[in-house]
């Protein structure tokens, strides 16, 4: 089988390459063209006691992925320096695109603690196995490809969804994931220039990388300041209480919301929804139940996004705001890992090995 690791997986990466493959991965998974059983998920670390973190920088915590999550208690004080598991929570990730020559499983973990550590939050690796023969093909690092994926998100959607014209983006949150979705969006648009909110000085950081690769960033000291006048406003954060007023957005917005997984996590208010002329959810039946959406939405009062890429849905006018909400797939894991490992084999990147 072929390993790859971090640095091959940067070495064959394309966001506008990777970016049709998640179009195309959507498309068919709202067709029904795919396998995505669900995902289990466990605490881990119980019965174990480890030394304390020395802290975490919440900088680098911003966008969580709806994938990666379990909502870990981060485990609880052992005393001497020490803390007792739970330490996080790891998943199991399944998925097949019909027609594809393999299928994935992805094994990832998220450990709330680990900036303490010197450690990534989220940390994940993919196995890719022949759909004939069962035989294993290749082992990746995964997340790179989580992350890349993840802003492919908020790329499809914006290219498919904002306005005409080129795209102000106003930006929630300054983690990693909050990058690769900057970098999407500039990948699939006509992106003109950024504005970057966080609570914290992560900001600062977030706008000087993205202005190293070229992209227009700037830190803004207010969500209000990053929200007014956007064309396109991301939310990727782990928050639990809206992170933005949705009276600041304008008309014709279009909100990408990536960071609440579940009902205990929300970036959106009451009076975002309420403007919202159309809803679309990347998994209606698993976004209806994110912190976002209220009670009184289901499911089918969201569009799947595969409808707005398949052009059977979409904006009926520059003045409507609509609303993505996104809790991620494991379909995207296994076309854009498949994806990969077909460019490395054909750059000859990675190693073999015989297991």
């Amino acid at each position: 089988m072929r390993v790859l690791s971090d640095d091959d997986v940067a070495s064959v990466l394309d966001l506008e390459a990777l970016l049709e493959v998640v179009d195309e991965a959507f498309r068919k998974q709202g067709r029904g063209e795919v396998e995505r059983p669900d995902r289990p998920h466990f605490p881990v670390g119980t019965g174990l006691t480890v030394p304390a973190p020395e802290g975490s920088d919440d900088g680098e915590l911003g966008g969580s992925d709806g994938d990666e999550s379990g909502g870990s208690d981060g485990g609880e004080s052992g005393g001497n320096g020490s803390v007792a598991g739970p330490f996080g929570t790891a998943l199991v990730m399944p998925a097949y695109v019909h027609g594809a020559e393999t299928y994935a499983t992805k094994l990832a973990a998220v450990h709330e603690n680990n900036p303490g550590r010197g450690l990534e939050t989220v940390n994940a690796t993919i196995a890719l196995t022949d759909a004939a023969t069962g035989l294993p093909v290749a082992y990746l690092s995964g997340s790179r490809i989580t992350n890349a994926r993840t802003g492919c998100i908020g790329g499809v959607a914006a290219r498919a969804l904002a306005t005409d014209g080129p795209v102000t983006l106003g930006v929630i949150g300054a983690g990693r994931q909050a990058r690769w979705q900057v970098r999407a969006i500039d990948a699939a648009t006509d992106l003109d220039r950024v504005r970057v909110y966080s609570p914290s000085d992560s900001r600062n950081e977030c706008a000087e990388t993205l202005r190293s690769e070229g992209i227009d960033a700037t830190a803004v000291d207010s969500p209000r300041a990053a929200v007014a006048g956007a064309t396109v406003v991301v939310t990727a954060t782990p928050a639990s209480e809206p992170v933005f007023d949705g009276a600041d957005l304008e008309p014709g917005a279009l909100v990408v919301a990536i960071g609440a997984y579940d009902e205990s996590m929300r970036e959106l208010d009451a009076e975002t929804i309420r403007r919202a002329d159309r809803l679309f959810g990347d998994v209606p039946s698993e976004a209806a139940h994110t912190g976002d959406i209220p009670d009184d939405v289901t499911a089918a009062d969201l569009t799947p996004l595969s409808a707005a890429l398949e052009g059977t849905a979409g904006r009926g006018s520059d003045a409507e705001v609509i609303v993505v909400e996104s809790v991620g797939s494991a379909v995207l894991d296994a076309a854009a890992a498949e994806h990969l490992y077909t460019e490395a084999q054909r750059r000859g990147v990675g190693r073999d090995v015989d297991v």
